[in-house]
């Protein structure tokens, strides 16, 4: 680390709730300092909290192939006089192995059929909407498909499609239809036939399928409100598809259960899916392709983990690990080789014929942790050396940076992965954790989040200390971004209601415009949309404490970032040279002010500025800001 004030340390041993506003001169140098990480702010994805299915991805009906352990009817309700049943003997393929069977009784009449009612809710946009579905059943006729009101009954869409359905196979139906907007969540899909048509006999669907717009209008892709509110982020990287997502389920742990990447490509009609590690079904609809293409279009590097033997409750080591090794080389086959090798070709068939741009491999998830670190040296090294020999142009990265659990000496180039959530005043305390750290072992903060207060009570909804703390060790990573090469909050995204992890970056329901911006979301948005690629010199008339900066340069613009962790109002002066405007970015509120599901209380305020080369700033009592000025 280089170019900083030398007074930190003395800093971090006084208060930072200090009442006393002493005001602090920042004189920023244009020369000296050191490079900082094109990389550094991004996003750790797993599905977890319904982020996946029922969050980001864009299909909103749920249990919509009867995945995971006993689904049961989940999801599922009879409109008119027909009985429902989930049914094992017509599945629609070997990965899909049941269909939902709609009996009608004799002497029926009118239009019956079934509802789908989501995630807590189907999401009823004004928007156009894709919907396909899969049909088996004697019936020639009209099916109807509505968004309508659970209780209001009101229809907000209908559209009538004529089908031609046998008992022998199952057909494939698709259609679109545009919808009006619903003033709540409780909404729900339903799907609707003469039942005169099939009065004492029954039909079978599978597969029903409900896609509001799309990302960057991609087939099976993500939804595009909630993907374009982390695209307003502008994160540099995707680290996925976990998290302890890669694993086993916490229940009955094993091998078998893992996340399976090839289980997550091709059609969904192929995708057996799987109990995820949460507690509810993965439908792995969100698959291998589709998280690389959700980087492609969001211009992110990904960051792709593969599963190391590590499981809770169980781990394969030594010559047990080797068939996964293969493994993970057939997946890296199918991302990065060429269409004459197999798996290359397989990818050309899924519709992606150039490989993908994959560069950075991170070998399992949080080894230190549930038995792991006794192995951990061997297995690393095992899958280093078969990825190294094949592909020395990839970056690996260790799943801890806990040298206990590492071998004794790293290959160089291996980064390695640090996990924290931490009280606010612990992460504080780590703020200037790097500062000596080697400047030849390259550091990913995978995860971190504030998620205890300083009482130890657990932080549900992110809170301006929480957040100015985040700020502050943020702070301490941007100064390092020679050697930080990554950081990523997590979790980050939860459907509300259905989240069994707190807080995270943003949240939704099923309701319009339900998308929730936590305070700790505005701060992740200030610093990543602010970024230098060197990192400056700054020299101060007082140490860190209660404020916290660091300086950047990009082309001709200067960034000052701050944060306040402290009870008063402080005054800042930052001079930098021949800088004359720019704006100030503020987010600031009282210290346990959150933001709420639809209700945004605090967000950020952007002013402009102007000054010959010096800037006075007030901030605020527990506030986050950011000067750019050219």
């Amino acid at each position: 680390m280089m170019g900083v004030s030398i007074l930190y340390s003395l800093a971090l041993l006084s208060s930072a709730l200090s009442p006393v506003a002493l005001g602090v001169t920042l004189t920023v140098s244009k020369t000296g300092g050191n490079a900082s990480s094109p990389l550094l702010y991004g996003v750790m994805f797993e599905d977890i909290n319904n982020s996946g299915d029922g969050g980001i991805h864009g299909q909103v009906l749920k249990n919509n192939g009867f995945q995971g352990d006993n689904p049961g009817l989940t999801a599922y309700a009879a409109v008119g006089n027909v009985t429902l049943s989930q049914d094992t003997s017509n599945p629609l393929s070997s990965a899909i192995t049941s269909s939902l069977k709609v009996s009608v009784p004799s002497g029926a009449t009118g239009f019956m059929g079934f509802a789908n009612t989501g995630y807590n809710g189907v999401p009823v946009l004004k928007a156009t909407y894709a919907n396909y579905f899969w049909m088996k059943g004697t019936y020639s006729g009209v099916i109807t498909v509505r968004l309508v009101g659970s209780e209001s009954d009101i229809v907000y869409a209908s559209q009538n499609i004529t089908v031609n359905s046998n008992s022998s196979a199952f057909s494939y139906y698709e259609t679109s239809f545009s919808s009006a907007e619903s003033p709540d969540g409780n909404n729900e899909w339903q799907l609707l036939f003469d039942a005169a048509e099939v009065a004492g006999s029954s039909l079978n669907f599978g597969l029903v399928q409900l896609f509001p717009p799309t990302y960057n209008d991609r087939y099976n892709g993500l939804r595009d409100d909630v993907a374009s509110f982390m695209a307003d982020i502008q994160p540099s990287f995707l680290r996925f598809p976990g998290g302890n997502n890669l694993l086993s389920s916490r229940e009955g742990a094993s091998t078998s259960n893992r996340w399976k990447w090839n289980e997550t490509i091709g059609p969904v009609v192929d995708r057996p899916g799987r109990e995820g590690d949460w507690g509810y079904p993965n439908t792995d609809a969100l698959g291998l392709d589709e998280y690389l293409y959700w980087c492609e279009d969001m211009g992110l590097t990904p960051i792709l983990a593969v599963w190391d033997g590590h499981s809770f409750g169980e781990i394969v080591s030594g010559s047990d690990l080797d068939p996964y090794v293969d493994d993970i080389l057939d997946e890296l086959e199918y991302v990065l080789g060429d269409v004459s090798t197999p798996y290359g070709a397989l990818r050309a068939k899924n519709g992606r014929t150039d490989p993908w741009p994959v560069k950075y491999i991170e070998v399992g998830n949080e080894d230190n942790l549930s038995e792991g670190c006794d192995t951990y040296a061997s297995r690393f090294t095992q899958i280093y050396d078969a990825i190294h020999a094949q592909y020395p142009n990839l970056t690996l990265i260790a799943s801890t940076t806990d040298s206990s659990c590492l071998p004794s000496t790293l290959p160089p180039g291996v980064w390695t992965d640090i996990h924290y959530y931490e009280t606010p005043d612990e992460f504080v305390s780590l703020f200037n954790e790097w500062d000596n750290w080697s400047r030849d072992r390259p550091i990913f903060v995978g995860e971190y989040a504030s998620t205890t207060g300083n009482d130890g009570s657990t932080t549900y909804w992110s809170n301006m200390q929480g957040s100015c703390s985040e700020a502050v060790y943020m702070i301490g990573l941007e100064r390092n971004s020679d050697i930080v090469k990554a950081a990523s909050f997590a979790p980050v995204l939860e459907h509300f209601d259905l989240a069994e992890w707190s807080p995270d970056l943003y949240g939704l329901d099923s309701s319009p415009g339900s998308l929730t911006g936590s305070t700790s979301y505005y701060v992740q948005k200030m610093f990543s949309t602010n970024r230098g690629t060197a990192i400056l010199p700054v020299t101060s008339d007082t140490g860190f404490g209660p404020v916290y900066w660091v300086a950047s340069v990009a082309g001709s613009t200067y960034y000052v970032k701050l944060a306040n962790y402290g009870s008063s109002a402080e005054t800042v002066t930052v001079e930098i040279e021949g800088t004359s405007s720019g704006k100030l970015e503020m987010l600031s509120g009282g210290e346990f002010i959150s933001n709420y599901p639809h209700n945004v209380s605090i967000s950020t305020q952007t002013s402009d500025v102007s000054g010959s080369g010096s800037f006075t700033i007030s901030l605020p009592a527990w506030a986050v800001g950011v000067l750019a000025v050219s």
